[in-house]
């Protein structure tokens, strides 16, 4: 329990620093939760293809949002600010932990995605971090059926890299 926790702190402490931040130096406490998740809650070994999948997949989603005019950074830009590429690390981090009660059944997965992706944004973009040049309710729209996909999907990576890891593990 623990570990879940410190999990969950870890995560919301990232979040806050990266949206509150922006891309000055409170990115470094995003870094900071990521080097303690790495360190004390799981490992490299067992997190990493899973943490770079979720960080590639992820910026290429809101990339192509911002491509899209859903998501407005203050500044013509090609692909999303680092503060929000970092979030998508922090995301990965709770998959097979804090998070890890939502993957099964699927539907809590895109249940919780539908509710939380939205709701994160509508924050950030409530802090300051992004504007909604859509209008809040089209948007929120829009990201709760994209976050209804992308929860079970996200959990579908964790439990395939799990199943990769373990077996790894069990090889002499």
């Amino acid at each position: 329990m623990p570990r879940l926790l410190a999990n969950a702190i870890l995560f919301q402490l990232g979040w806050f620093a990266c949206v509150l931040g922006g891309d000055g130096p409170w990115l470094l406490v995003a870094g900071l939760a990521l080097a303690v998740h790495l360190l004390w809650v799981s490992s490299w070994a067992a997190q990493g293809k899973l943490l770079l999948s979720v960080f590639l997949f992820g910026c290429a989603v809101d990339s192509f949002l911002l491509h899209l005019g859903v998501f407005d950074f203050g500044e013509p830009r090609t692909l999303i600010p680092l503060w929000l590429a970092l979030l998508w690390l922090l995301l990965a981090t709770t998959l097979d932990h804090s998070l890890a009660w939502s993957a099964r059944p699927w539907w809590r997965a895109s249940l919780l995605g539908a509710i939380g992706g939205p709701l994160a944004y509508y924050a950030g973009a409530q802090l300051g971090g992004v504007q909604l040049p859509l209008g809040t309710a089209t948007t929120l729209g829009l990201l709760a059926l994209i976050w209804a996909v992308v929860m079970p999907l996200l959990h579908g990576f964790a439990r395939l890299y799990r199943q990769q890891y373990q077996q790894n593990l069990r090889l002499p």
